[in-house]
């Protein structure tokens, strides 16, 4: 029997079968992973083959195949620093939801968080968040945010999770497909979920305490079936996701706007620092790119990673120490 992987708690699994049956599955023996050091063989997300097992009067299920994923993302397990953990897999779309000032997103999040997606090859499309609570100068900001990722080739959505706008056209490009929803905490995912779904009250909020203080407490991913056709893979406690490991040659090319260029600079290997005749540097003095995306190139050129996680949850608890004051 074939089904989709829709929860994991450690050793058993949850699997969805092609005729839409739930079966708790375990796997046998120990899985190795072509290529991929992870700390979990299975993601939800993942197809797999599995046989029905009947013991104590319980049907359950041995998985002895996971099928090829079409992409994946990981979580860098913290303490065994070589491995990673596979938060999901197979992914169609990922929601980035930002908000302008409450909490605020910095364009290195939202930078990093895509080229990310672009690397794992999922698409990520931009939720602007909380459109009801703009003044001026927060709509303005909005807006051009908008248009630098416009510009470069990013869907951009404006919703109010509250006033229930926008929420037609999200649910419009989840249909048929499996979407996960990130973001600072704060940013109102479960709110804009549970306005999508209202049975579907998602436990995204119990985990930000704890989380705040830049505690990994196990939270496990877990897939829903919403009502009009789509898929939601729920992450609770999980941020961002690891950057995957890139040479520094290849960070580029995962800036869409800077790919493009990359056949006119002069050095096939150009980092778009100080090399002479770098086309990146030539559309950046005439503003063709946004200078915030090239700082945020910068940073993960640097390896700015720790610096980056620290400040996310740096960011978090400051806002819930405002939150709870």
């Amino acid at each position: 029997m074939t089904g989709i992987v829709y929860k994991s708690t450690g050793s058993w699994y949850t699997v969805k079968s092609d005729e839409g049956n739930f079966v708790e599955c375990r796997i046998k023996g120990k899985f190795r992973m072509k290529g991929i050091k992870s700390t979990n063989p299975i993601a939800v997300g993942d197809r797999v083959d599995f046989e029905l097992e009947e013991s104590n009067d319980q049907v359950t299920g041995v998985i002895n195949t996971i099928q090829d994923r079409k992409n994946y993302i990981v979580r860098k397990s913290v303490n065994l620093s070589k491995q990673t953990h596979i938060i999901a897999s197979n992914i169609d779309i990922v929601f980035l939801l930002v908000t302008i000032n409450n909490p605020p997103t910095t364009t290195s999040f939202i930078d990093r968080f895509l080229v990310t997606a672009e690397a794992y090859g999922i698409e990520a499309i931009l939720v602007f968040n909380k459109i009801d609570t703009f003044d001026e100068a927060a709509l303005d900001e909005q807006l051009y945010l908008q248009y630098i990722y416009e510009n470069i080739g990013y869907q951009c959505l404006r919703v109010s999770a509250q006033e229930r706008k926008g929420l037609d056209k999200l649910m419009l490009l989840m249909k048929n497909k499996v979407s996960m929803f990130s973001g600072h905490s704060g940013v109102g995912k479960s709110t804009l979920v549970n306005a999508i779904e209202p049975g579907l009250n998602l436990k995204t909020k119990q985990i930000s305490d704890s989380h705040s203080q830049g505690q990994h407490t196990t939270t496990f991913a877990e897939m829903f079936d919403l009502s009009f056709g789509a898929k939601i893979i729920d992450t609770p406690g999980i941020r961002g996701f690891g950057v995957v490991d890139m040479e520094k040659e290849e960070i580029s090319d995962y800036f869409p706007e800077f790919f493009k260029l990359k056949d006119k600079c002069k050095f096939n290997n150009c980092l778009h620092k100080e090399e002479p005749k770098c086309a990146v540097k030539e559309a950046l003095e005439k503003e063709e790119i946004a200078w915030s995306r090239y700082n945020s190139y910068l940073k993960i050129l640097e390896g700015d990673d720790e610096h980056y996680r620290t400040d996310i949850y740096d960011e978090d608890r400051k806002n819930s120490d405002k939150s709870r004051g």
